[in-house]
């Protein structure tokens, strides 16, 4: 990160090496598979809408329940981490979101697509923590914000798939082949997940877990909760990263073809240019974060503002369809909503000690997830009661992103305040040794 990290191993700090290398690629590639299966629905909306026969809200409703259940599963899933270990809460989520993509493709109701989705989320929920974890266990301490950045890339990578290839095989191939294809993906992990991954490296077991109950639990996210640094994360969580997120995971798609009449070729290469703005925009934000803990909110804020002024510019255009370049910038900026989101977590690292870190972590990860998920039943409404209006149910983004950067602005000196007391951003990052 920066020239202060620590260039000499801590006590206790793993190996990291080759073999490190390869057994955290294993959980890369099992979260690399979750994310094509879930942002799969992005490019196959349309295809959905027609083959279980449902108007725009229950379309939304695949996404929103989806999210409902990644949301819920993330705080459980830390602690499950904690208990169980990394391979098997990796092996429960491979098995669940495989049955969810396989179930999806052969689904012959829309009620039996909703559960296939709903287990997808599960399972899809228990991976990102899973490899973050998985890291930390093989890698140095002061390697752990280079792997937090690579397992985003590859999981933007995942997300890439289903633009250029789901697409794509869909229209060649149809619902069935392309769906019950993808799941095969989830089966070459799980093999490779149960032959060759392992938890830690000899010598670097963790001490033995403590099982303290629902009342520590439930402690542990009250203490985390009080800390306003906390909150403030989950609220820059929840403005920055929606917009992206709903129109990569849903709306995009029917957007582009129905509403500005382009092709599906040309509606998934601007969702790519989406994924790929993301990826780019992740490495420079990063950077400058690393360099300038004080460009944090700034970065937080200059993009919800970003973002709404081309939102605004696409969707209210003077004129029947917006112009290519108008939206080929637009979907640059959409780019910067996931980098961004994760400047929520940095806000919550330092309020919060390290063993509180999983569960500030999940209560960050919430807030984009909950602005999503209340956005996507909020345009598939919107859609229903104006007749595909698109400016109309588009509009809705500018309520929560209103009433998300009315919360930042309210929290911002309370955290600084805050951090400026505990003294601990410098002493988290120097000291930390995994467990």
């Amino acid at each position: 990160m920066s020239s202060a990290a620590p260039t000499l191993p801590l006590p206790g700090d793993p190996p990291g090496g080759r073999r490190a290398a390869r057994v955290w690629g294993i959980g890369v590639a099992v979260y690399f598979v979750a994310i094509i299966f879930r942002t799969s629905l992005g490019v196959a909306g349309l295809d959905a809408a027609d083959r279980f026969d449902v108007n725009a809200s229950a379309l939304s409703t695949f996404s929103i329940l989806q999210l409902l259940v990644y949301a819920g599963m993330q705080i459980p899933v830390g602690l499950m981490v904690d208990r169980l270990g990394t391979k098997k809460v990796l092996t429960i989520g491979v098995v669940l979101f495989t049955v969810g993509q396989l179930g999806f493709a052969l689904s012959p109701s829309y009620g039996m697509a909703l559960a296939a989705r709903a287990l997808l989320g599960c399972g899809d929920a228990m991976t990102f923590i899973s490899v973050l974890r998985l890291g930390s266990r093989w890698f140095p301490a002061r390697r752990g914000p280079l792997i937090g950045q690579v397992a985003a890339l590859f999981g933007m990578a995942g997300n890439l798939v289903s633009t250029l290839f789901i697409a794509r095989a869909l229209h060649s191939y149809g619902w069935t082949t392309t769906f019950v294809g993808s799941s095969l993906a989830g089966v070459v992990v799980l093999v490779l997940l149960l032959l060759f991954l392992k938890d830690h490296p000899e010598g670097h077991e963790p001490p033995p877990a403590e099982h303290a109950g629902a009342a520590y639990v439930r402690r542990q996210i009250a203490a985390a909760w009080r800390e306003p640094g906390t909150r403030l994360g989950m609220w820059v969580h929840f403005t920055t990263q929606f917009p992206a997120m709903v129109f990569l995971l849903l709306w995009g798609m029917p957007f582009l073809v129905e509403a500005q009449e382009l092709s599906r070729g040309t509606a998934g290469t601007l969702l790519t240019l989406v994924v790929l703005s993301n990826m780019v925009v992740g490495l420079v934000y990063g950077q400058i974060i690393a360099r300038h803990h004080e460009a944090r909110t700034p970065i937080a804020l200059g993009t919800v503002a970003t973002t709404a002024l081309l939102w605004a510019s696409a969707i209210f255009y003077p004129a029947d369809h917006t112009p290519m370049w108008l939206l080929v910038v637009l979907c640059l900026v959409l780019g910067a909503c996931g980098p961004a989101s994760m400047v929520g977590f940095d806000f919550a690292r330092p309020a919060n000690p390290p063993e509180r870190q999983g569960t500030a972590s999940g209560i960050v990860n919430m807030g984009g997830f909950v602005a999503s998920m209340t956005t996507l039943l909020a345009v598939g409404v919107l859609l229903d009661a104006t007749g595909d209006n698109y400016r109309v149910a588009f509009a809705s983004v500018f309520v929560l992103e209103a009433f998300g950067v009315a919360q930042i602005l309210r929290l911002r000196r309370r955290a600084a305040r805050r951090e400026r007391e505990h003294h601990v951003v410098s002493r988290v990052e120097a000291v930390h040794v995994p467990a």
